[in-house]
């Protein structure tokens, strides 16, 4: 079957989290993605704890579809395979720090002269330019200086780490894959590629649309865990059951908040949906009786009510949740690398209805198309085990 990205090839410099995900996710739907490594250990991710036996298991979550190769690029014969790969590649996905790959003499400006047609995506925490290009950081800084860490968490409590990092999947690995898309498309009808410049934290700001139309419209700062989406209302929140579970309310249209307060017999607090000084009073009567039941009690209690209700689950109830099942989300690779442990990774989150994507739960082991792809290029046997032995793969 042909893919959508079938014929594309992209060398993926990346590492950890940001770039393999934005790559594997373009490898389900056809991609031929390389991955080169540093000779002495590989990618920094292959060390992540935990491990099934030998392997990351984070590592293999966002590295399935993809070959490995072992090359120094500090080398002259490291650099001059790369930009032999280059050259016969369509995309370069770079997560270093900007002008790293500049100061090795393998930077976008140095490729783009050997080919043209290449798209060059630099993936960073703060983007090519600005007072802080050069700084490190991580998904919780992304996500401080982006202004979302301070909503996050209960009002008057301090600010919520975010349970996933949304600075590296949404802002770093979504926001690359469309970039190359994007470029893919315009090189259709220009034939020429170009540079890619997405940061971590510009991502994380472009998620605040609403947030920024809502501070906008009100005049004021949101106050944390006091607004309608953040757990301030209470036909938007999450109330604790009998036994200690959790069940979630997103009543924010007036027909599911007046059928649910129909339901449980409060329909004096159907007008009051929105007004902000009845918000504590009617959330305390409410979460007194959700205590009265277990999760699943309520659960099967709102069964046939159109009210927007859901039970708060746990990644193993995720997992077996007949929706999750049916649209096949959560992929199980049995006995993984004869371990007896099963590793279980995302499905495919795109449903293509003519070309649908395809997760091959087949990991790469450190440099192991190595010699096939250097072989192909044209090297010899020969000239590849010298290569080894100096330490340039």
């Amino acid at each position: 079957m042909n893919m959508p990205l079938s014929g594309i090839r992209i060398l993926d410099l990346s590492r950890y989290l940001p770039g393999p995900l934005c790559t594997q996710l373009l490898a389900d739907f056809g991609a031929e993605v390389i991955k080169l490594e540093d000779p002495k250990g590989g990618e920094l991710g292959r060390h992540l704890p935990p491990f099934i036996g030998s392997e990351s298991s984070p590592f293999l979550s966002v590295n399935r579809n993809k070959k490995s190769i072992t090359l120094d690029l500090k080398t002259p014969e490291g650099k001059k395979i790369f930009k032999e790969l280059a050259q016969e590649s369509d995309v370069v996905l770079d997560q270093f720090r900007p002008g790293v790959m500049d100061k090795m003499g393998v930077g976008y400006e140095t490729l783009k002269e050997i080919n043209p047609k290449l798209i060059y995506c630099s993936l960073t925490g703060y983007g090519l330019d600005g007072p802080l290009k050069n700084t490190a950081g991580h998904d919780l800084n992304y996500l401080n200086l982006a202004g979302i860490t301070g909503l996050n968490g209960k009002h008057h409590d301090a600010p919520s780490l975010s349970a996933i990092p949304i600075a590296d999947t949404a802002g770093g690995s979504l926001f690359s894959a469309i970039a190359i898309l994007l470029a893919i498309i315009s090189r259709l009808n220009t034939g020429k590629g170009q540079l890619c410049d997405v940061a971590m934290m510009d991502g994380s700001i472009a998620l605040l649309a609403y947030t920024l139309g809502e501070w906008s419209g009100c005049g004021q700062l949101p106050e944390r865990g006091n607004e309608l989406l953040t757990g301030g209302y209470a036909c938007y929140r999450i109330y604790e059951t009998s036994d200690s579970q959790y069940v979630s309310l997103g009543a924010i249209e007036g027909k599911f908040w007046a059928e649910f307060c129909e339901k449980l017999e409060r329909k004096q607090y159907i007008p009051l949906q929105l007004d902000k000084a009845s918000q504590e009073s009617i959330s305390e009567d409410i979460s007194t009786i959700i205590l009265t039941k277990t999760r699943d009690e309520w659960v099967a209690f709102f069964a046939d009510s159109n009210i927007c209700f859901t039970p708060v689950l746990n990644l193993e109830e995720m997992s077996e949740h007949p929706q999750v099942l049916a649209r096949n989300m959560v992929l199980n690779a049995p006995n993984i690398n004869g371990s007896g442990i099963d590793l279980r990774v995302p499905g495919v989150p795109i449903k293509l209805s003519d070309t649908p994507g395809k997760a091959e739960l087949c990991f790469p082991q450190l440099g192991e198309h190595t010699d096939p792809l250097l072989l192909k290029m044209g090297y010899t046997q020969e000239e590849i085990n010298n290569f080894r032995n100096q330490g340039i793969i």
